[in-house]
């Protein structure tokens, strides 16, 4: 809740079951808190509020009364507040999972194997598959403290890396959502633009999907929810239609090319890539089961998060995989590669005529569906930042993130590899460090020591950690990464050693190693000198 809003009376439970199709409260005006704190949490330790002009306040409200509208912020969701435990309330976990990743973007990201590091089908395919299911995995972990806690998961942040170091993640994981949006943008503009042959420019794509998923992100979690629940299916069958029109071109015999130490490094940094992707979404995994009661089951939530993760994600890259392949024996699939990858994926349905293009333009519009959930967290994260990030209403800062990832996709529009090779594996270095952080003082501290969680203290900073131990390991898990990277614009010194001297991207390796070493005793003299 952002500092211009009027305390409402919260809605009966029968009414944000419907509210929310039996998933979100979407009339969160009342928190049983004043203006953007718990009634328990407000301190004189939290940060002032910023007064608002009266006529600002007005016209807020006239929005938020908006029926639909979200128009919480990143206040803590008190547990009278939450919606009644049901099966298709874990079941949404899992569809929204599913929903969200099964879009082109992802997709693309398995043609990389054949066509960036030069493996075959095989080798491909397999790190493609265990990439996803072990990158799944901190996502899926990550997902279980929303609703234990009621807040979002960088204010989740704060209590395992501290009130300021906790802002540090919060801007990376703005960065990654905003890059990830533009990507979506950037693949359905290519889409739609091989559709029309052509015709109609990449930028005309760009507007559509970045007009589509800023009009749902703005209204929030209950449109955002219903639209999930069913963007899947039209997904789902033209992909199906895919495989059968595109299947036999696939060539599984293809092999992988080089010396046996350059497939193995080639191998390693793909299924470091694959591995990225479903990552990417750990900085983001508790901001959609806020609205849970606090005694949903943590098991379950993990394996249904998991399972909506792995499904999508083996799936689409699969299908990359498979594309990307056959571009070495398709003469077409080349010439279509060659204009975009947009292009090779609508070349895979040549041979349907005008059909191969209705389904080009499902899938191409699918990416809303991936860019809604991204959008969202990033603009929750401008309020966590710091408190005149807090004044501006959520909704105003969709349309901001909305407006830099459409500005970057139109810039960028002609350079998606080059985009992903650098973007994909340099955000999972800083997201292998927090979860490893999160991981530690989970299970060492927080259990181990019996430090415990007060989740209405979310903005007390003398309850929560100081964060010097979260800093120093962030710090040496990056030194880690930059030793450990392999890109295009810098290769570590000790990725160039691998592979007879090929290279490969072990970054992500090294940086959890680094941090999961040097965050325990750090943390340990924190508790001892400091105590909290």
């Amino acid at each position: 809740m952002n500092p211009l809003h009027h305390p409402a009376t919260a809605p009966p439970a029968a009414d944000l079951e419907k509210a929310g199709a039996g998933v979100v409260n979407v009339s969160s005006r009342n928190s049983g808190e004043k203006n953007t704190l718990d009634s328990s949490s407000a301190s004189a330790n939290s940060p002032p509020l910023i007064p608002v002009p009266t006529r600002l306040q007005r016209w807020n409200n006239k929005i938020e009364s908006l029926s639909g509208l979200e128009a919480r912020g990143i206040a803590r969701v008190l547990p009278e507040e939450r919606h009644g435990s049901s099966v298709m309330g874990y079941a949404q976990m899992a569809i929204l999972w599913f929903s969200a990743n099964v879009t082109a973007n992802n997709l693309a990201v398995g043609l990389l194997g054949p066509l960036l590091f030069e493996l075959g089908f095989v080798d491909s395919a397999l790190m493609a598959a265990f990439g996803s299911l072990v990158g799944s995995i901190p996502t899926a972990y990550m997902s279980i403290w929303g609703a234990q806690s009621g807040n979002r998961t960088m204010i989740v942040a704060r209590y395992f890396m501290g009130y300021s170091p906790a802002k540090i993640a919060c801007f990376l994981n703005m960065i990654i959502m905003v890059g990830y949006g533009t990507i979506a943008c950037i693949i359905s503009g290519q889409l739609l633009s091989a559709v029309s042959g052509g015709s109609m420019s990449i930028v005309v794509g760009i507007v559509v999907v970045a007009f589509i998923s800023w009009f749902i992100a703005v209204f929030g979690m209950a449109l955002f929810h219903i639209y999930e629940r069913w963007a899947w299916l039209p997904q789902l069958i033209v992909l199906f239609v895919l495989v059968g029109s595109a299947g036999p071109n696939f060539n599984p015999t293809l092999q992988s090319t080089g010396s046996s130490a350059a497939i193995t490094a080639h191998r390693l940094s793909f299924f470091s890539l694959c591995l990225s992707v479903p990552l990417s979404w750990a900085g983001a995994g508790s901001d959609f089961y806020v609205y849970y009661p606090e005694t949903t089951n943590k098991k379950l939530t993990f394996l249904m998060t998991f399972t909506g993760l792995t499904l999508s994600f083996v799936w689409v890259t699969l299908m990359g995989v498979g594309l990307g392949c056959g571009v070495a024996s398709t003469p077409a699939w080349a010439t279509a590669y060659q204009t975009s990858s947009g292009a090779l994926l609508l070349a895979g349905y040549g041979g349907l005529g005008g059909f191969g293009k209705f389904c080009g333009v499902v899938v191409a519009l699918g990416v809303i569906a991936n860019n809604i959930p991204g959008t969202y967290a990033a603009a929750l994260g401008c309020q966590v930042l710091g408190r005149y990030g807090k004044a501006v209403p959520r909704y105003l800062w969709v349309c901001v993130v909305v407006t830099v990832y459409f500005v970057c996709a139109i810039a960028g529009r002609n350079n998606l590899f080059a985009i992903f090779q650098n973007f994909l594996a340099l955000m999972g270095y800083w997201l292998i460090i927090f979860v490893s952080i999160v991981l530690e003082e989970h299970l060492i501290f927080k259990k181990g020591m019996g430090l415990g969680f007060d989740w209405t203290q979310w903005e007390n900073k003398k309850v929560l950690p100081v964060g010097i131990a979260a800093f120093v390991a962030f710090l040496v898990g990056w030194a880690g990464a930059i030793i450990g990277m392999d890109q295009a614009w810098f290769v570590g010194p000790v990725a160039s050693m691998v592979g007879a001297g090929t290279g490969a991207d072990i970054g992500l390796w090294l940086a959890a190693a680094f941090t999961l070493v040097v965050y325990p005793p750090m943390r340990y003299l924190e508790v001892k000198k400091l105590g909290r």
